[in-house]
């Protein structure tokens, strides 16, 4: 009888002891995550952007891209619809929080259609769709002004309608020369290659310039971005480009150097071009959209001007 009441005792020190052990564990782990923020703070801080985040939404367009261009290139027109869509859209609406009344309706719409019309009818489809869809989205604004109980100035019209063909040439027709290369006879490994490269070109920059980078290169343009950083993407896409010249596009191992030489020009011109957008929209991203990125326009701003040069080099080099 002694016994018994030092055994409720014991059940009670054993619980304490098992909230203690939960309570040191829980504490640990606050201070794990405590200390992931904090470095991430630093790494952001230091780079500019949600490094991970990055990271995770590049892997998955990239994987999406790239299921799409090897199971059944057909496939990549859906890709490249939700793309041209959302830099569209993210373009316009910049534009049109900047005082300029460009439609989003038929400029998305016109997005859209020149994938499919470049997929199927090639060029011709691409320029009839272009020209007959910068017509239709100038007459929309121009029927908006007529209907319009305040109707803006001429020199206002005129530059909502330079804007929204401006919008189509930028995103929609530089965007498409992707899907035509992509049409062309084994053009899906060329378009792969292409992106490859550029990814090259802006992981090279990245890398370089974050570690060496001291000389800017258009600081009133783009203050990150430095001649290290060019040096670097130089580099990582000429030894890009032999690789896949040599064992993806069956192409001599020089093209590899031209073809990693001339992206490396028309990727930085790409990333300067939405740079001075930006600035003269007064903003630091397209859209918040893509945690890391900004928006669909800051990851392929790049590749936009570097679709043209690469179906270019196709023509040259692997067209029969």
């Amino acid at each position: 009888m002694d016994d018994d009441p030092g055994a409720p005792e014991h059940h009670q020190t054993g619980a304490e002891r098992a909230q203690a052990a939960r309570s040191d564990i829980e504490a640990q782990l606050r201070a794990q995550r405590a200390r992931l923020e904090a470095s991430n703070e630093k790494l952001t801080a230091r780079t500019g952007r949600n490094l991970p985040a990055a990271i995770g939404i590049g892997l998955g367009l990239g994987g999406s891209v790239l299921v799409s261009l090897i199971l059944f290139k057909a496939l990549f027109m859906i890709v490249a619809v939700v793309l041209i869509f959302f830099i569209v859209f993210e373009l316009t609406t910049a534009i049109r929080a900047a005082g300029r009344d460009v439609p989003r309706v038929p400029s998305v719409a016109v997005g859209i259609a020149i994938v499919p019309a470049s997929y199927f009818f090639r060029a011709e489809g691409q320029w009839l769709t272009l020209i007959g869809g910068i017509v239709v989205i100038s007459l929309w604004r121009l029927a908006l002004q007529l209907g319009s109980s305040r109707r803006t100035g001429a020199t206002d019209l005129w530059r909502d309608l330079g804007s929204g063909a401006f919008v189509q040439i930028y995103t929609t027709f530089l965007g498409s020369f992707l899907v035509l290369l992509t049409a062309q006879p084994g053009g899906q490994w060329w378009a792969l290659a292409t992106l490859i490269v550029v990814i090259s070109v802006d992981t090279g920059a990245y890398a370089t310039g974050l570690s060496f980078g001291k000389h800017p290169m258009a600081p009133r343009i783009s203050p990150k971005k430095t001649w290290e950083g060019f040096a670097g993407s130089v580099a990582a896409a000429m030894i890009a480009g032999v690789l896949i010249s040599l064992f993806m596009i069956h192409q001599p191992w020089w093209l590899g150097l031209v073809m990693g030489a001339v992206l490396t020009l028309t990727a930085t011109m790409g990333d300067l071009t939405e740079s001075l957008i930006k600035r003269d929209l007064g903003i630091k991203d397209i859209s918040t959209w893509l945690p890391g990125h900004g928006g669909f326009l800051d990851r392929l701003d790049s590749t936009l001007p570097s679709a043209v040069v690469a179906y270019a080099l196709y023509l040259i080099f692997a067209a029969h």
